[in-house]
């Protein structure tokens, strides 16, 4: 059973390798030669010199603090690695870009290593003074003897520091806390990014207090919150549910309590795609794919391994589900399932459902016939779809596919012959992210689908 510290660690660990290597995990492929991450705090003057990224990353976030208050502030970043390929040659060994040998290959390929550093736990009197800390990770070289060569790690040293201030605002206290990289200015791209720190973020966790919500704060906080400056990140409350003892600083947009689905098998480093498509894409590569993607990095090898072990059970499951948080039954009037024993294409299947009184939950809004709605294609089925976009449109019926998707159809307000489309059923069709309820009515339950993003 996982605890809340683990929830917030699985988080963490997604935003800390977000991009790190992409589809087809491959050292040929354009976009991994060309590699970006979030949180990429560069060497002094680099971002000016336009060699890397800038050097700061800085967050206010606000605490309702007790008596006993303490806090404590976790940094966690990447630490570039160059893994060099040598070939022995007579005596030594010469540098290649790719060895293969025994039936396995290594490619020359930059890696990275986590780093991790804490400070604190700061008391009260320790919080009532601006606090700086070093952050420093030494430089190191490590050799690993393979088959006709060694492989050479070689990583650079980083120097940062983590500055801590408090101040009282409306009877809290708002914490500012910056990270800056206070390396040397580098003389080249190569040099800067092996001496930022990769894919960085803040973890903070107080007892005897509480942190407040930036994203739905209580109305008693919203002035102070407004008077909260952020660069480059986005604090949201980490943990379960109901847990305010945890703030994840983000490169990252997120929203308060992320998890990952539990769908999920593990990394895939590419979060903007969907995990379905990306284990069902690396399992159609070929073996010599697979083996090029195992010989450009350790991370890219667990991928395939995982992907080849797949039950077909485990690959289902990341099809999606139908879930109700609130654990109770479906809302009356959105549309029902169909009864159990009866096939889709039994007739008693139809008689189950009417799309023009069935309904659809929206952001949590119930949208039905006659809501009013504000059209924001996305999927581009259609190439009149930019033409709709922001369009304002009064829903006409409520479907689901056989594949459970839902379509919801509509027409427009504006269009001289709304009125017309709709008497002979000539209706355009949106799903339900596509559209913007304008009406608030609030549900009895809350169901949501979920087809397997990474973050639900």
């Amino acid at each position: 059973m996982s605890t809340a510290a683990d929830r917030v660690r699985a988080v963490a660990d997604a935003v800390l390798y977000e991009g790190y290597l992409l589809y087809p995990y491959r050292a040929t492929s354009g976009k991994n030669q060309s590699r970006w991450q979030f949180g990429v705090l560069g060497p002094a003057r680099a971002a000016e010199r336009s060699i890397g990224e800038d050097d700061t990353l800085s967050a206010q976030v606000l605490l309702a603090p007790g008596p006993d208050v303490a806090l404590t502030v976790t940094v966690r970043f990447l630490q570039l690695q160059h893994r060099a390929v040598q070939r022995r040659a007579g005596v030594g060994f010469e540098p290649v870009a790719e060895l293969t040998a025994a039936a396995r290959s290594w490619l020359t390929w930059d890696e990275a290593v986590e780093c991790e550093r804490s400070f604190g736990p700061l008391d009260r009197s320790a919080l009532a003074v601006p606090q700086t800390f070093p952050v420093v990770v030494p430089a190191g070289c490590d050799t690993e003897q393979i088959d006709g060569g060694r492989l050479v790690r070689t990583r650079a040293e980083l120097h940062a520091e983590l500055t801590v201030r408090t101040e009282t605002d409306d009877g809290l206290r708002r914490i500012s806390l910056s990270l800056r990289n206070i390396g040397p200015p580098p003389a080249d791209k190569d040099t800067a990014i092996a001496a930022s720190l990769i894919g960085t973020h803040l973890i903070a966790r107080v007892s005897g207090g509480d942190f407040v919500s930036l994203l739905e704060p209580p109305a008693s906080a919203l002035d102070a919150v407004g008077r909260c400056r952020q660069y480059r990140c986005f604090p949201v409350l980490a943990g379960p549910p109901g847990d305010t003892s945890v703030m994840l600083v983000s490169p990252i947009i997120l929203y308060d309590h992320p998890e990952i689905a539990e769908q999920s098998e593990g990394a895939l480093y590419d979060s903007t795609e969907i995990d379905e498509i990306l284990t069902l894409r690396v399992m159609t590569m070929t073996d010599d794919e697979k083996a090029q993607a195992r010989a450009t990095d350790p991370l890219a090898a667990q991928i395939i391994d995982r992907c080849e072990a797949m039950s077909p059970e485990a690959l289902l499951n990341l099809h999606g589900v139908l879930r109700d948080p609130r654990g109770g039954a479906t809302a009356p009037g959105l549309i029902p399932e169909i009864p159990d024993g009866v096939d889709w294409w039994d007739p008693l299947a139809d008689n189950a459902v009417d799309p023009e009184i069935d309904a659809v939950l929206v952001g949590g809004v119930r949208v039905s016939r006659d809501s009013r709605v504000r059209l924001r294609p996305a999927r581009r089925a259609d190439a009149q779809d930019i033409f709709f976009a922001g369009k304002i449109a009064r829903v006409t019926s409520v479907h689901e596919t056989v594949d459970g998707d839902r379509q919801i159809g509509v027409v427009i307000e504006d269009d001289p012959g709304a009125d017309l489309h709709d008497w002979y059923g000539r209706h355009l069709y949106f799903a339900p992210d596509e559209v913007e309820p304008l009406s608030v009515e609030p549900p009895s339950v809350e169901p949501m689908i979920e087809g397997k993003p990474k973050w639900k």
